[in-house]
């Protein structure tokens, strides 16, 4: 293996690497058995009741992120994947070992179903992986909670994923485990498999620092459990610089090589890599070139929207993390402050519930609620309501539409790994009229911050200054801006992500055996 595995792959963070929908990686991989494992399911089948009140089975398809990304590449790989069946009629279109090919109309890959009782997915999905990793990784301290049972719930339900990808592995395998629901079960199934297989880990929530990881109580177990990886995959490069030094300060006879990214524990390495992810940049470009501007019309008109308005967006789900608060509370800033915006544009939120399992998601609902209404009622009139929330799902054309036709999109997470709406408003800026503000505290902020309006969430003047600027901004300095970004999110988007994920697999495993 060479000394810098990243200059030998030839792999930077910028770089473009197009494939016909996994044409390539397919080929590179195309004698191996690949397995995905994942807490969520790329096909989900439910029971929904026509007209006639007949029940019948519905299957949701991968829309949009990962799944829709890896499920034509696992189409052409016929490999299996491997995730927690929860729709309602997921028992009764799989065999009784939980299989079932997919897609439903040409099947070309397993979707291997595993099962969770009420109490598992209570304590492993609500409770460990959403009360402790969650708000551990996003550095929301005053949400965690690091509870003994829930943890020994998580462990367990690892175990039951690592005797899953155990089944289905055969001699030369490559294992991809996904995001923090998983930290346990690289090291459960390297414990078992052979010399031969190959196991790879993508984090897609940010890495803390050590200051702040120490404190989960079982951080020792985490970072081992993932060291059982060959691999292990971060969105920027400093969440690898904080996992790096999470491992050289926590444990025990790890040596750490920082600049090549490289580990090595129990006899084995594992290397530490950056790969941001991108979206499926073309696809979402002509998706919102279908979009006619009377469909933005009727948009407005059902929501209650004046047809003569700007309109700023927010496209976010109901989390803690997504500064949603922070956000109405800059809005309410900018039209107090300065009133001559007033009745001038309405801040649309599409948001959608989250967990509301949870205590800290139903209190921060709650309050999204209450800042709302306060702002309606103190600066609403004539007929204009400064601020629409948006709960129901809408349809894909809708939602280019919006991104399409908005005057300005509003990104402003308290800590994010990634963001991929950030990407999907630029991707379907087809007229190249729109203006991204953009949290510094986002991982998306690393490739576009030089092009969009940065912001930091905890500032509310600077925030609000930030709307104003943004609304103001003269046709010419949009349209460059709106190009320029549009380049970059082509230029890095999904496909060219998981192309280098898979040139950077080919390259360790190549080395390993030479």
């Amino acid at each position: 293996m060479s000394n810098d595995w990243r200059s030998a792959t030839g792999i930077s963070p910028h770089q473009t690497a197009q494939s016909d929908e996994g044409t390539e990686i397919a080929t590179s991989l195309s004698n191996d058995t690949v397995i995905v494992v994942s807490n969520r399911q790329p096909y989900r089948h439910r029971y929904q009741e026509d007209e006639d009140g007949e029940s019948t089975i519905t299957v949701d398809r991968p829309t949009g992120g990962l799944t829709a990304g890896l499920d034509p590449v696992m189409q052409r790989l016929s490999g299996t994947w491997i995730a927690w069946g929860d729709g309602g009629a997921d028992r009764d279109t799989a065999d009784e070992d939980g299989q079932i090919p997919v897609p439903p109309e040409d099947p070309q890959y397993t979707l291997q179903r595993l099962w969770l009782t009420d109490r598992e997915v209570e304590e492993y999905y609500y409770g460990y992986s959403n009360r402790a990793l969650w708000p551990l990784c996003h550095l929301a301290m005053g949400n965690a909670e690091f509870d003994s049972a829930q943890w020994r719930q998580y462990c367990a339900v690892n175990r039951k994923f690592a005797d899953r990808v155990l089944e289905h592995a055969t001699g030369g395998s490559v294992i991809w485990f996904q995001d923090y629901h998983l930290a346990r079960a690289p090291q459960l199934v390297r414990e078992r498999c052979s010399s031969d297989q190959f196991l790879f880990h993508f984090w897609h929530i940010p890495w803390p620092a050590v200051d702040a990881f120490r404190a989960c109580p079982q951080h020792q177990e985490l970072l081992e459990g993932l060291l059982g990886n060959d691999l292990i995959g971060f969105h920027v490069p400093q969440y690898c610089r904080n996992f790096l030094e999470c491992v050289e300060m926590l444990v025990e006879q790890a040596e750490v090589e920082h600049e090549s990214g490289r580990i090595r524990h129990g006899g084995r390495e594992t290397v530490v890599g950056s790969f941001p992810m991108g979206v499926d940049a073309e696809t979402l470009k002509r998706q919102s070139a279908r979009v006619e501007e009377s469909m933005w019309r009727t948009f407005k008109r059902e929501f209650g929207l004046d047809p003569d308005l700007g309109v700023v967006l927010g496209v976010d789900r109901l989390d803690y993390t997504k500064g949603i608060p922070e956000r109405l509370q800059a809005l309410e800033h900018l039209w107090s402050e300065q009133p001559e915006w007033r009745g001038e544009f309405t801040y649309v939120q599409k948001g959608s519930e989250s967990r509301s399992q949870i205590p800290a998601y139903q209190q921060l609902q709650d309050r999204v609620s209450t800042i709302t209404e306060r702002i309606n009622d103190r600066f609403g009139g004539n007929g204009w309501q400064p601020i629409i929330m948006i709960e129901e799902q809408l349809p894909k054309d809708t939602l280019c539409g919006l991104y399409r036709y908005s005057d300005v999109a509003l990104v402003s997470p308290l800590r994010d790994g990634m963001n991929l709406v950030a990407q999907e408003y630029v991707a379907a800026q087809v007229d190249d009229d729109g203006v991204l503000i953009l949290s510094e505290l986002a991982g998306s902020h690393e490739q576009l911050g030089d092009a969009v309006i940065s912001v930091n969430p905890y500032d509310t003047e600077a925030h609000a200054d930030a709307i104003d600027r943004a609304l103001t901004m003269p046709e010419a300095e949009r349209r460059h801006r709106s190009r320029r970004l549009r380049r970059k999110v082509h230029n890095n988007d999904l496909d060219a992500w998981l192309h280098g994920v898979f040139d950077a697999v080919n390259q360790l495993r190549g080395d390993a055996g030479s």
